[in-house]
């Protein structure tokens, strides 16, 4: 029996003078569950556009149960049993989830031009039952439904094309606590099948944890595949970066750290549509108050309520200094607030626009010249100062956003607020999409913010980062606040996990 599922020999991919894979050999067994590893940019994802037709290589050469493969298309790579989860989110907003999964694949619920959509909705449905995917509104459009639901009825789409290899790429940092179980069942049904996975993920300990096998590449280049029961955390990190990393990602001390003073006062807080209900809670000068929950507990939609997006049905949101009651995301940036979208390409950075005007427009007004029009010279020099104490890697001010990698798009996203002088950030899934490197920058600025008074509520789908981070935790479920617990000897996940169940 042949016992190689996919064999790459030698790839090399080039865009312009940037080498994103050098001559990169890799093999996968048949029911072998591969990690990819590397820093933004190490050419993790390139290489697994190619395995998916949707790159083309430059050079060498790739096999498939021995036979020879070379995808121009993914669905020519459906051909061959080879199906993706890309790591931004690829669906048609206005269409339904059910469309969305046969998207290209038509045909067998078409007749005389016209598609039986009760008939799409029925396979769709029998997808998610087959896979254990669990419950999603088929029938609903895909703009409005959470990230966590469009991943789902990505990885619908790729798995209803029944494949040998399936790779992911940065689909478990989208998924809440209890949703990233779907993967771990996933995982050991393509094993006891002979079925193979690739996982592409920042998420390290989740590598180790998954995979049997994790691959590291640095500048395009394989560094070693090595079995996860050999490696630790730290020798991991050391094979990305290519030196020793010293220190932790979080906080050392084991208490609380924030000031008496109260910046925003939650008082019974219910969004219409009841997605949040009742939640009431102080956010505190130089506090970090982290949310958690399972992927029912709407924690994301306190995030986007509490700035004004998602209606409120009553309760209120004040800014205590000013007396202000926020209503509007206007309200809230004219009070000195901020908000980082989980949904980072979408709702919060312009793709196609260049880095320079996505880092002035929050600060357009302070940009303004002389009877109101805007200052090139004040947009340059924010943009400029913004982009050199971020140490975004780019060509330059010019650049479009949409050429990034993710870990430069968010220190845009983060960076462009806190030139501002805030006095509190609702953070959703900061490090979301974001190598080691690049998510213990983050972290870095997040606890400078801290120091300098910011109040900032942090939302999260891990568990760690908000145990690492946090001064107190607000643990929601099922629309409403369950506990909240405070930094001390309480504060672990098995804690935290108790009360979410």
């Amino acid at each position: 029996m042949q016992k190689d599922l996919l064999c790459i020999e030698q790839i090399c991919k080039s865009f312009g003078p940037t080498k994103a894979n050098r001559n990169v050999d890799l093999t996968v067994s048949k029911g072998e569950i591969r990690g990819l590893a590397g820093e933004n940019g190490s050419g993790k994802s390139t290489l697994a556009s190619i395995i998916c037709g949707i790159q083309r290589p430059d050079s060498g050469q790739m096999f498939v149960n021995g036979e020879k493969y070379a995808p121009a298309s993914p669905q020519e790579a459906a051909k061959y049993n080879v199906s993706m989860v890309v790591q931004e989110l690829g669906v048609i907003p206005m269409l339904t989830g059910a469309v969305n999964m046969f998207l290209g694949k038509m045909e067998p619920f078409t007749k005389a031009g016209i598609v039986n959509l009760r008939e799409v909705e029925h396979r769709a449905q029998e997808v998610l039952n087959h896979w254990e995917l669990g419950k999603v509104p088929l029938n609903c459009p895909m703009g409005e439904m959470s990230i966590e639901q469009r991943k789902i009825i990505e990885l619908g789409r790729a798995l209803a094309t029944d494949p040998d290899i399936l790779v992911l790429d940065e689909i478990t940092q989208a998924l809440s606590h209890d949703t990233k179980q779907i993967i771990y069942t996933l995982k050991n049904r393509f094993q006891k099948e002979g079925r193979s996975m690739v996982i592409i993920t920042h998420d390290l300990e989740e590598a180790l944890e998954i995979c049997e096998t994790v691959t590291v590449l640095r500048d395009g280049e394989v560094v070693d595949t090595v079995e996860s029961k050999k490696l630790t955390l730290d020798m991991l990190k050391q094979m990305m970066i290519g030196r020793e990393i010293s220190g932790g990602y979080y906080r050392e001390d084991n208490s609380p750290d924030y000031e008496q003073d109260v910046v925003l006062n939650v008082e019974n807080f219910t969004l219409k549509g009841g997605q949040v209900s009742d939640i009431s809670f102080k956010l505190h000068k130089s506090e970090i108050l982290a949310v958690c929950g399972l992927s029912d507990a709407g924690i994301h939609s306190l995030g986007s309520g509490l700035f004004g997006i998602d209606k409120r049905a009553s309760g209120s949101v004040k800014v205590v200094q000013t007396g202000y009651v926020l209503n509007r995301p206007q309200d809230a940036i004219k009070n000195g607030g901020a908000y980082l979208s989980k949904n980072r390409d979408e709702e919060g950075l312009m793709l196609y626009a260049t880095i320079q005007d996505n880092l002035f427009i929050p600060s357009a007004k302070e940009c303004s010249g002389k009877f109101g029009f805007l200052s090139p010279k004040k947009i340059n020099e924010l943009a400029t100062k913004t982009y050199e104490e971020f140490n975004v890697k780019a060509t330059g001010l010019n650049q479009v956003i949409s050429h990034l990698s993710g870990g430069n798009k968010q220190k845009i996203n983060l960076g462009r607020w806190l030139t501002k002088d805030l006095k509190f950030i609702i953070l959703d899934c900061p490090t979301r999409g974001v190598d080691a490197g690049v998510k213990a920058y983050i972290y870095q600025v997040i606890l400078e913010a801290k120091e300098e008074g910011l109040a900032i509520l942090l939302i999260t789908d891990e568990l760690t980062e908000a145990l690492g981070m946090a001064d107190r935790i607000l643990v929601m479920k099922e629309s409403r606040e369950a506990t909240i617990l405070e930094r001390g000897s309480d504060f672990n996940e098995h804690t935290i996990i108790e009360v979410m169940l």
